[in-house]
């Protein structure tokens, strides 16, 4: 099984540096100009010569998007519970959810800038705003999922719905969590940086939009591949944190 992911992780690893390899030799056959597409060689020196710039970027967006992840994944989770131990409100919240859910956040995201200023908070909200649906319909899934054998065997014996819920539907429940925080964890980057277009002082997003309106695309290129490798690196932690935690079950290859 080990091997498995050390070969993926290897043939993963091909394709991008195949992929980059194409990028850099079509810039230079066509010749094409930095500010139309820059190669990715000149993206890597951008990175390079303005890392400190980039660290502190990155690190103020990744903090935005987890408070915003752990903050929509807590409420997402607490609702799908209360659902769960009181079935009649579930129609109700769910189309506030969905309400919610098909609110444009770029409407939204300006409205928090005014009200509650350029700092970190309206990021965290947008982003938990927009991670709130997928944990809370998976999760709900999740516990709706119990089995029903084991359901039937501890109403038998009287078992109080705490007690269903500590031993039925919690563990059944895991599984669904994490494939809703591994859609969730990426989202989250993605609604910190939408935050942050609106008005912020520093982060990805901020340094995304000043390289747009300067038609700096080596700039722009930097950013988002620093992005996309933390929403990579951030999928993978919560990966490695459910092969951790989740014991039971079938193993995967």
């Amino acid at each position: 099984m080990k091997d498995s992911r050390d070969r993926g992780g290897w043939i993963t690893l091909a394709l991008i540096l195949a992929t980059l390899a194409l990028w850099e030799a079509i810039v230079r056959v066509r010749d094409i100009p930095p500010y139309l597409l820059p190669a990715p060689s000149q993206v890597l020196s951008t990175l390079v010569e303005h890392r400190g710039a980039y660290a502190a970027a990155t690190a103020l967006t990744l903090a935005e998007a987890l408070a915003g992840l752990f903050l929509g994944a807590f409420a997402g989770s607490l609702v799908a519970i209360l659902l769960s131990l009181f079935p009649r409100l579930e129609q109700g919240v769910l189309t506030l959810a969905v309400f919610i859910k098909y609110t444009p956040l770029v409407a939204i995201a300006p409205l928090l800038t005014i009200w509650l200023g350029f700092g970190v908070l309206p990021k965290v909200i947008i982003t938990a705003l927009l991670t709130f649906f997928p944990v809370l319909v998976n999760m709900l899934s999740g516990l709706h999922s119990a089995d029903q054998a084991l359901l039937d065997t501890l109403r038998s014996w009287h078992a109080s719905r705490l007690e269903i819920f500590r031993h039925v539907r919690a563990p059944s429940s895991m599984p669904y969590l994490f494939a809703a925080l591994k859609v969730s964890g990426p989202l989250a980057l993605i609604g910190a940086v939408i935050a942050e277009w609106t008005g912020a002082s520093g982060g990805l997003g901020r340094t995304m939009w000043l390289a747009y309106t300067n038609l700096n695309l080596p700039f722009l290129f930097a950013a988002v591949f620093v992005l996309a490798a933390a929403g990579m690196i951030l999928y993978a932690l919560i990966d490695r944190a459910e092969r951790r935690l989740i014991f039971w079950g079938p193993r995967r290859l």
